[in-house]
């Protein structure tokens, strides 16, 4: 996939095509029939270049690749390239903050995002939804879990929780707040930062008790700093991650629908999910979520 300049901060060509291109599995995807029809279907995307805002903080999802800081490597990264080998089309990136995803693709600054976005009804209000994995949310403590918490509920009063702006962790933790001072505690100190590791560097700080997030991100914190980190729980959300389209464009979202369709009927996605260690299991049906 190509690789070109974009509003000053994109890359292309994610770990996928790097590893894939030219192999049986890039091959079979890009050759199947149903792929085959898809692009006949949908001729106004082959041999486009469609941009994929992204937040590259979340190891396992999309970051930087170590060994090659111009490019991003993770799940959705491949996630995406798949359905661009199916449909037709390349894949470059524009890096964002989590909370100007829904705003980058909403201004057409980009044709979609994939980066562990929550499908929530409140965020569909900016962005229609393709569901494509479930929420696993971990509880990430420093070690030893001092405070002793245990998940969204009272013994996270009067602790001090680091999050990304606009994470649905934020209107879960203000709602225990609300019901830590209604029983006479001490309220949940939420602290707002613009990426995870900030947050977790929040923590190795001393500055917050905790951070809630996938509990990829979470393993991966324990993993990276296992003398001062550990996961305190896990805890179970009602959303499921989707990929975000411009609302109201029935065509567009029917073709990716369409095609993240096939890269899950030919196995690729559940191959992918196991090798960025999230899990075939994360895996569901796709789901429109709209508002």
């Amino acid at each position: 996939m190509r690789s070109s300049a974009f509003l000053g901060h994109v890359f292309g060509c994610g770990l996928l095509s790097l590893m894939l291109c030219g192999t049986a599995m890039a091959g079979s995807l890009a050759d199947h029939p149903d792929c085959k029809a898809l692009r006949e279907a949908y001729p106004e995307l082959s041999g486009k270049t469609l941009i994929n805002a992204i937040n590259p903080h979340t190891p396992g999802y999309e970051a930087l690749d170590p060994n090659d800081p111009s490019k991003y490597v993770g799940f959705d990264i491949d996630l995406g390239e798949s359905i661009g080998m199916c449909l037709g089309f390349d894949v470059e990136y524009k890096a964002v903050n989590f909370a100007s995803l829904l705003a980058t693709v909403q201004a057409g600054q980009a044709d979609m995002s994939i980066s562990d976005v929550y499908a929530t009804s409140e965020r569909a209000k900016a962005a229609d939804f393709i569901t494509y994995s479930k929420v696993f949310d971990g509880v990430l403590v420093a070690k030893g879990n001092p405070k002793g918490i245990s998940g969204i509920n009272d013994s996270m009063c009067g602790a001090t929780a680091a999050e990304n702006t606009g994470f649905v962790e934020v209107p879960l933790l203000e709602a225990q707040s609300k019901k830590c001072v209604a029983a006479g505690k001490e309220p949940v100190e939420i602290q707002l930062y613009d990426n995870n590791a900030v947050c977790i560097q929040a923590i190795l700080s001393g500055r917050a008790d905790t951070y809630i997030n996938d509990v990829n991100t979470v393993d991966q914190a324990v993993k990276a700093y296992p003398d001062k980190l550990e996961k305190a729980t896990a805890v179970t959300l009602p959303y499921q991650i989707g990929i975000a389209v411009p609302k109201d464009n029935v065509r567009f979202r029917t073709a990716i629908l369409e095609g993240l369709k096939v890269v899950q009927k030919t196995g690729v996605q559940k191959e992918l999910l196991e090798k960025w260690g999230l899990g075939a299991n994360a895996q569901v049906e796709p789901e429109i979520v709209v508002k």
